[in-house]
């Protein structure tokens, strides 16, 4: 992979500091502060605003630097599930030992800046966009936007004093909220004038106002004005809002679960095209995270073929098919494991695609380079000098 002229994880993640949001939120807001405890169990347990975090289980949070680790444990735990000695309902994942902690399961990289550039010389990758980790987790428990507006802007505050003296080798993205649209826009143009080169909003809004909706405008049209990316990234969603709803007692089947995990993605990136959001921002740059980029190939055929073709085309607002402003102003990652992007290069477009690693979160393998290999290998010499890096730098306008 060094021999390429650019290599850039669009998506990687880094292990927040525990006090960061005691220490950079707005005195007001700290006694609400976001921390680790210890519970009566032993575990670790995320407080936010004051409560008990109940989407984030017991040892979870010493798994969440984990990558490529236990999976042999996970081996062994399945071939004995097959064999009648664990029922499925104990398969829900493996538990933790309370002494593996937040701190003691980070990975190397992730909470250091210059362990985070050594680990790209040893992977020979030029630059890392780099996305939160707790912040991933904390908005699906927090339904007060101004408390959530806070939290944003502490993190903001603190990734981009994280990335400030890497030479622009990490770049930081910033974290918006859409409870308070008016106030994640200033927040936004701050960040920006801070050294953000883009920001991300979760798959599900707390208001329960779709992504797309003109009373987002006001963030959109800070993005476009700021000439900066607007991405939408997997995080854990409020179970009122998830997908995942169908099956009752079905939340031990993790492998299920993941599988379908970029589906809230794919919902919240309809919205933009159903309501019109390109239409009005005609140079609004958005990214599509962490959801694969397999499915953007039929997304785009069934999308237009209804547009095209039927009377459901009537509630959209739009004046051209959806390819067309996806062709114009939208992109995507892929992971590396993914076998159909070479073929979609050719059909969706070489200048669409980047790659993301997803270091260091347990839910991707750890052989990422090699299988980024394996996945460009098939590609045209622009297709793969795009999807490696060049793409991202474009779009996110690194040096």
């Amino acid at each position: 992979m060094t021999t390429e002229p650019v290599v850039i994880d669009c998506d990687g993640h880094i292990l927040e500091p525990p006090d960061l949001w005691e220490t950079y939120l707005e005195p007001r807001y700290r006694k609400r502060a976001l921390r680790l405890r210890v519970g009566e169990d032993g575990y670790e347990y995320l407080e936010v605003d004051q409560k008990r975090a109940k989407l984030v289980k017991p040892g979870m949070l010493g798994t969440l630097g984990g990558m490529g680790k236990q999976v042999e444990e996970a081996q062994q735990l399945r071939r004995r599930a097959m064999d009648g000695e664990v029922s499925p309902e104990d398969m829900r994942a493996i538990r933790m030992s309370p002494k593996q902690t937040y701190l003691r399961g980070a990975a190397f990289g992730t909470m250091d800046m210059k362990e985070r550039l050594a680990l790209l010389e040893q992977e020979g990758m030029q630059k890392a966009v780099l996305y939160p980790t707790l912040g991933l987790v904390w908005e699906a428990e927090l339904f007060d936007a101004e408390l959530s507006s806070a939290y944003c802007r502490a993190y903001n505050r603190w990734i981009a004093d994280f990335c400030r003296d890497s030479g622009g080798r990490l770049v930081p993205i910033a974290h918006v909220s859409l409870g308070e649209p008016e106030e994640a826009a200033r927040e936004l143009q701050r960040a920006v004038e801070d050294g953000c080169k883009g920001a991300f909003v979760a798959p599900f809004t707390l208001t329960r106002i779709p992504h797309g909706d003109p009373r987002h405008d006001a963030v959109f049209a800070a993005a476009q004005d700021l000439d900066v990316p607007l991405a939408i990234h997997p995080t854990f969603e409020p179970p009122e809002f998830s997908i995942h709803h169908r099956y009752d007692k079905f939340g031990w089947a993790a492998w299920y679960n993941d599988l379908f995990a970029g589906q809230g993605v794919q919902h919240a990136f309809a919205t933009f095209f159903q309501l019109g959001v390109f239409e009005r921002f005609p140079r609004l740059r958005t990214v599509v995270l962490e959801s694969q980029a397999g499915w953007i190939g039929y997304f785009l055929d069934r999308a237009d073929a209804i547009f095209k073709g039927t009377t459901l085309s009537a509630t959209v607002r739009l004046k051209h098919p959806p390819s067309y402003y996806f062709r114009r102003q939208c992109y995507i990652s892929a992971d590396p494991e993914e076998r159909t992007i070479s073929a979609l290069t050719g059909i969706v477009g070489e200048d669409k695609f980047f790659w993301a690693s997803d270091y260091p979160h347990p839910d991707h393998p750890d052989n990422y380079l090699e299988e980024l290999g394996e996945m460009v290998a098939p590609m045209t010499d622009a297709a793969r000098r795009g999807i490696l890096g060049q793409n991202v730098a474009r779009v996110y306008k690194l040096d």
